[in-house]
């Protein structure tokens, strides 16, 4: 279903497209645990354009293309003639000539959809300012192997910033049914279109999806808890400030008291520890957070496979 499509929002895949993705990334998994050679992809090529930059997703997305049997390409703005104004059209049908699939991290949302439309190859969100459709499918596969395939008996809690996570946070739980109750300041809410757009996608899931501006309130017998960074890259001249906002907002011991009895922590990193998220509850969470670390590779395998293979 996904063969020759772009993946730039959660929003605009399916109920069974998401779920294909997480299973496949599953399958990978299992198969490269075992040894067994999924090369996939061989003879084709990723261009990975990074304009900002990142440990996690040029690391997984270069791993992944590999062991799929094909070979990625990093491109940071300045070996590119983006840099020096090149219109990102013209990129887009150029690279186009050279490449199988593009995958691209960026600040504005509107240069992935405008690299997108006039691609004639797969693009792959690796990260907007407003979308991280990558990290939370990834974070739905570690839900699955912790938590079950039954979404939609859980309860997920939200609590920090409205930021690119929590807007994908929000598209991902409303189409796989899980409930979600995000917590940040009034201030600092998820994206108000991203919002209707995902009430209206948990219409097909029957997912609730609340916000508040307490975050005792959502976490309370929640199963999962998901936090990030209070200033995303592109934010550190607010640090300070930011730091005293959300500073009700730390998942700490205290908070935990109020979720279920074996909730799981999240937090897609890099985690600044007595900040977000205190050291104690980051290393009682360590091996969930550093499976879903893993799982980026996993995941992205999944979405390159399903959309650039032959």
């Amino acid at each position: 279903m996904l063969k020759g499509r772009d993946l730039l929002s959660i929003h605009e895949l399916s109920v069974d497209e998401v779920h294909e993705i997480i299973e496949c990334a599953a399958k990978l998994k299992a198969m490269q645990k075992a040894g067994v050679p999924h090369r996939i992809l061989e003879g084709k090529t990723l261009g990975m354009i990074f304009e900002k930059s990142s440990t996690r997703t040029r690391v997984s997305f270069e791993v992944g293309i590999f062991q799929l049997g094909g070979t990625g390409l990093f491109l940071s703005s300045k070996d590119l003639q983006l840099g020096r104004g090149e219109p990102i059209k013209d990129t887009a049908r150029v690279l186009s000539r050279y490449l199988d699939g593009i995958m691209i991290r960026t600040f504005g949302h509107e240069r992935i959809v405008e690299l997108a439309k006039y691609a004639d190859i797969p693009v792959i969100n690796g990260l907007s300012d407003l979308l991280h459709p990558c990290q939370v499918l990834t974070d739905l596969l570690t839900i699955r192997e912790h938590k079950g395939k039954n979404f939609r008996a859980l309860k997920m809690a939200y609590v920090g910033d409205g930021n690119n996570m929590t807007n994908s946070y929000l598209y991902g739980a409303a189409k796989v049914g899980m409930n979600l109750t995000v917590a940040t300041p009034k201030d600092y809410k998820p994206n108000a279109e991203v919002f209707e757009n995902a009430i209206s996608d948990a219409e097909e899931t029957g997912a609730e999806l609340t916000w508040t501006e307490n975050p005792v309130d959502a976490v309370k017998d929640a199963d999962i808890i998901a936090t990030d960074t209070w200033a995303s890259m592109g934010q550190e001249a607010e640090h300070d400030e930011r730091k005293k906002i959300f500073a009700p907002y730390q998942v700490n011991g205290e908070l935990l008291k109020n979720a279920s009895k074996n909730a799981i922590v999240l937090h897609c990193l890099p985690a600044y520890r007595g900040e977000e998220i205190t050291d104690e509850v980051f290393e009682n969470n360590a091996h969930v957070i550093f499976d879903e670390a893993e799982n980026r590779l996993h995941t992205q395998k999944a979405i390159m496979a399903l959309t650039m293979a032959d």
